[in-house]
Order: C-alpha cells, then structure tokens, then sequence
C-alpha cells in the first residue's frame, strides 16, 4: 500500500505495511533513547504518541500491533469515532486517545469521556468552558496549557508571561486537573525548535515553584524535531508522518 491509497478507508492493511509500521517504531524507539541519553535521562521519561489523524482504524491497528498504545488525534469527531471503534473491538478496547489540536468550544462535548489528555487548553475562556462542562458530567479532565512560546502568529496557546496567572486561574476551576505544558515549535529551523523547547522547559520549572504542583507532563517534539525536544526535558513526543508513512525520509 503506497501512502495515501486506502489510509482513511477501512480496507485491510497488508503486511508489508504492517511490517513497515513495526521497524519504523524500533527506530524511533531507538532515537528517542539517545537523545534521552545524551541528555543525561532515561527513555523511559518519554511517551511515544503517535498521531493517527491520518489514518483510518486499519492503521491504528497496524500501530497496535507495532506495539503502540497511546494515539493522538487533532480533530474532536475523528476522536470520537476512532474511541467508539475500540471499544467495540476487544483487541484494542482501552487504547488511549489524546486530542493534541485546538479545540473549539462547541466541539467539547465530543471530547469530555473519550480523551485521555487535553493538550491544547490555550485560554482561560476555554478552560473555563471545559470546566463548566466537565462538572455537568462529573468528570475530571487531565489537560495541558498550550503555549506559544516561538511567538509565532500563526499559533495559538498563551503568552509565556501570561502562564503564571493563568495556571493560578485554572488550577481554581473544578472538573480539569492540569498535568503540564503542550507547545509547538517553528518548522524547519533546529535552532528555534531548542530555544522553544528550553524556553518550554524553564516555564515548567517557574511554575512547579509557584504552585508547588509536580507538573510532570511537557508535550513537545514533532516529527521533524523530537530528538531535541527530548534533549530538552520533553516527556511526550508527538509523532505523525514519521511513524505512518513509508515516504517520510527523516530516518
């Protein structure tokens, strides 16, 4: 199967692809660990989280017996429907599924039962919502603050200065439990991706000070800059491309 024929459909995946899918994670596996090394950490700090919004359930079946257990997914309906498939399937019922893209506040509602980890909670009006919503349901919600640390316009998150006040504001607000920071760096330059990921990793420690909270969770590190996000305290990795398509030629 080439990348991009039959990925979104349910059609059997081959083997060759399977195959692929379970060598490509030994790599990255493998990469994940020397950058951990290199920084003095052990792999075993990072999650490896593989974004399935290109896939269909076929390939989330290939990851699964690749060894993958935790998916990511950027839209709020796919996420829905990639959770009610697995739980429905006894092989892969309780695979974990995180919504990694922004999330709207009318969308919520299809997020609140069916992600393990919010990343992207990028205002207070948002966290509020989510909040407002989650106690209705009596649930409680793990979440991360999305920041914008590269300052890029074409991003969403909070201003680094404006995290503090922030983190105050909705460590208040009943129904979200916040586990850490979630941010993106800018594409194509390795020397910004380090500076954002640092700069990521310095506000996480500001605020396990001001709040006395642990705070254990960085989400940062995408497929064409994770080995420096976790050279810089990364703890989550979120890969896509690299770990699905055969054509992706960075490893």
């Amino acid at each position: 199967m080439r990348w991009g024929e039959g990925m979104q459909d349910e059609a059997r995946v081959d083997v060759a692809y399977e195959r692929f899918v379970a060598a490509r994670r030994e790599e990255l596996l493998s990469r994940i660990a020397n950058a951990a090394a290199r920084a003095g950490r052990s792999a075993s700090e990072v999650t490896l989280l593989a974004v399935s919004k290109t896939v269909g359930m076929e390939g989330v079946r290939a990851a699964y017996a690749a060894g993958y257990r935790a998916f990511g997914e950027n839209r709020p309906q796919e996420l829905k429907r990639k959770v009610s498939a697995c739980r429905t399937d006894p092989v892969l019922a309780g695979l974990r599924f995180d919504m990694i893209g922004n999330l709207q506040k009318n969308k919520i509602n299809q997020v609140l039962g069916n992600a393990t980890l919010v990343h992207s909670v990028s205002s207070v009006v948002l966290a509020d919502a989510v909040s407002r919503r989650a106690l209705a349901r009596e649930l409680v919600v793990p979440c991360l603050l999305e920041v914008n640390v590269s300052g890029e316009a074409s991003k969403s998150g909070f201003v680094p200065s404006d995290v503090p006040q922030a983190v105050d504001q909705i460590m208040g607000m009943g129904g979200l439990a916040p586990l850490g920071l979630m941010t993106m760096a800018p594409a194509g330059d390795k020397n910004a991706a380090r500076a954002c990921f640092c700069g990521l990793r310095e506000l996480r420690e500001e605020l396990i000070v001001r709040t006395g909270k642990e705070l254990p969770v960085l989400s940062c590190g995408m497929s064409g800059d994770f080995e420096i996000a976790v050279e810089e305290g990364s703890t989550l990795v979120r890969l896509g491309r690299i770990v699905f398509d055969p054509t992706y030629e960075d490893v």
